[in-house]
């Protein structure tokens, strides 16, 4: 049975995992990144390829997801300002003398749901990721699409609030992002809060400010959401991140608002799902990538 390494490369920790073909874990590691020390995170993603193969006999896939944007052929990362300095243009496969596939790190949730999870089966999906900031992925005809410059899938950087003068990463006005992503909790709340978490907390016990500001984010995500439906029609619609651990608490007034504002040809409406991966999905992504990419080289 064929394996796989897969490497989530983030800039507080490093998270890896082998598995087989059908997505089964067979052995998982993690540990700090030390984000602005790379020789040491560079080291330690090495030490990690080869204490994993040790693991595994035969033949195994490597690869490796990032934050930032793939270079055409997946070989690095070619573009991540800002953050891990030394992470852009970086060969992997020459590091570690092996072959190594290298994806973003929300691609790599999509590509872990679609192999393993919640989209498994499903031709035509997107994941949406809610953490400090908003990303996602794009799955059509049962494929990852990453775009020019594998920019596809960036859903947090759409506009919601176009009077606004804030710009955010990407130059975009009031974006998802903006609204929602734990980057700006403290500036959104006026520094009442200083995680989303303690943000829902207060939600749930029926606060009055904090139940207007997260029902105003849950009803700009509802908004993204059913625009993302009008351009691509997807089967599903994914929801990751550390956000969406808030269960009912994000998917039940989600579910509301799109009630309202999702477009509905013959009643169809598009459902919703949780991701099934949690905090290994980047991991288990990147070593599905790899197994398809070595897939369709044979």
């Amino acid at each position: 049975m064929r394996k796989a390494i897969g490497i989530d490369l983030g800039c507080t920790n490093i998270k890896a995992v082998l598995v087989d073909e059908n997505g089964k874990i067979l052995q998982q590691v993690r540990q700090e990144t030390r984000e602005h020390d790379d020789k040491f995170w560079k080291a330690s993603v090495k030490k990690i390829v080869a204490d994993l193969r040790s693991y595994s006999d035969g033949d195994t896939s490597i690869g490796l997801c990032a934050p930032g944007l793939a270079n055409a052929d997946n070989s690095w990362i070619q573009c991540m300002p800002g953050r891990l300095p030394g992470l852009e243009n970086f060969n992997w496969s020459e590091h570690t003398k092996e072959n190594v596939h290298v994806l973003n790190d929300a691609h790599a949730a999509l590509t872990a749901e679609a192999a393993f999870g919640a989209g498994r089966g499903i031709k035509h999906a997107i994941l949406i990721t809610l953490g400090s900031g908003v990303g996602g992925g794009i799955l059509i005809d049962g494929a990852l699409y990453q775009g020019m410059s594998q920019m596809a899938g960036h859903f947090g950087h759409m506009t919601v609030d176009a009077s606004t003068h804030s710009l955010d990463v990407t130059n975009m006005p009031g974006s998802i992002e903006d609204a929602i992503g734990n980057i700006t909790i403290g500036q959104r709340s006026y520094g009442r809060f200083e995680t989303t978490f303690d943000l829902i907390e207060a939600y749930r016990r029926g606060d009055t400010f904090a139940t207007w500001l997260w029902l105003d984010a849950v009803r700009k995500l509802a908004i993204s959401i059913a625009s993302c439906i009008n351009l691509i029609a997807p089967e599903t619609v994914i929801i990751g991140g550390g956000i969406a651990q808030a269960g009912d608490a994000l998917m039940k007034p989600l579910a509301n608002f799109l009630e309202l504002y999702e477009w509905r040809p013959a009643g169809k409406s598009t459902p919703l799902k949780a991701a099934y991966f949690s905090d290994m999905a980047g991991a288990i992504g990147a070593a599905a990538f790899a197994l398809s990419k070595t897939h369709v080289a044979k």
